[in-house]
C-alpha cells in the first residue's frame, strides 16, 4: 500500500509538472501585447525609437509563433523580451523628443540675431553707390525668411520638432544666400575701384 501511494504521488507530481509546462503563458503574452501596443501608440517612440519598436514587434511575433508551436517556455522568454523592448522604445522616444526639442529650440534661438544681421547688411548695401543688387528680390527673400521663422516657432510650440528644425534650417540657408549675394556685390564694386 505504501509503495502504491508513493508511485501514485510520483505520477501525480510528474503529471502536474507536465500540465504546468504545457499551459500557455497567457498572462505574460497579454502583457507583452499590451506593452508593444502602448509603444506603438506613443508618438515619440514611433518617431525617435523606430528600430527598437521594430525589434519589440519582432519579439512579439516570435512569441506568438512559439506559443502556436506549444513551446511555451520559449514563448514566455519572447514575451519578456517584447515587454523590455517596448519599454525601451518608450524611454528612447522620450529621450529623442527631448533632444529634438532642445536642438530645435537652440536653432530657433539663433535666428533672430541672423535676421537682424541680414536686415542691417541689406540696409547698409542700399547706402553703397553703384552696387548692383535686386533689392526687391532680396527684401522678398528676407520677408519669406521671417514668415518661415514664424512658422518654425509655431511648429516648436506644437511639439513638431522635426518640422521646426527643417524650417529653421531653411531660414538659415535663405539668410546665408542673401548675405552671400550682398557680399558678392560688395566684392564686385571693390574690384572695380
Amino acid at each position: 500500500m505504501k509503495k502504491f501511494t508513493v508511485v501514485f504521488l510520483l505520477i501525480f507530481v510528474i503529471g502536474w509538472i507536465l500540465i504546468a509546462c504545457s499551459t500557455p503563458p497567457t498572462e505574460e503574452m497579454n502583457k507583452a501585447q499590451d506593452a508593444v501596443l502602448r509603444a506603438e501608440n506613443d508618438a515619440d517612440a514611433v518617431t525617435y525609437a523606430g528600430n527598437t519598436l521594430i525589434r519589440a514587434r519582432d519579439a512579439l511575433a516570435k512569441m506568438k509563433t512559439e506559443a502556436d508551436a506549444k513551446r511555451y517556455d520559449t514563448a514566455k522568454n519572447y514575451a519578456a523580451e517584447a515587454i523590455a523592448l517596448a519599454e525601451r522604445a518608450e524611454a528612447e522616444g522620450k529621450a529623442g523628443a527631448s533632444r529634438a526639442r532642445d536642438e530645435a529650440a537652440a536653432l530657433l534661438n539663433s535666428i533672430p540675431g541672423l535676421l537682424a544681421e541680414t536686415t542691417n547688411s541689406l540696409n547698409a548695401a542700399r547706402q553703397v553707390d553703384n552696387i548692383v543688387l535686386d533689392y526687391n528680390a532680396l527684401s522678398g527673400d528676407l520677408d519669406s525668411a521671417r514668415r518661415t521663422y514664424g512658422e518654425a516657432q509655431q511648429s516648436l510650440l506644437a511639439e513638431n520638432f522635426r518640422d521646426a528644425t527643417t524650417k529653421g534650417q531653411d531660414v538659415r540657408s535663405r539668410l546665408a544666400g542673401i548675405n552671400a549675394r550682398i557680399t558678392d556685390a560688395s566684392i564686385a564694386i571693390a574690384r572695380k575701384k
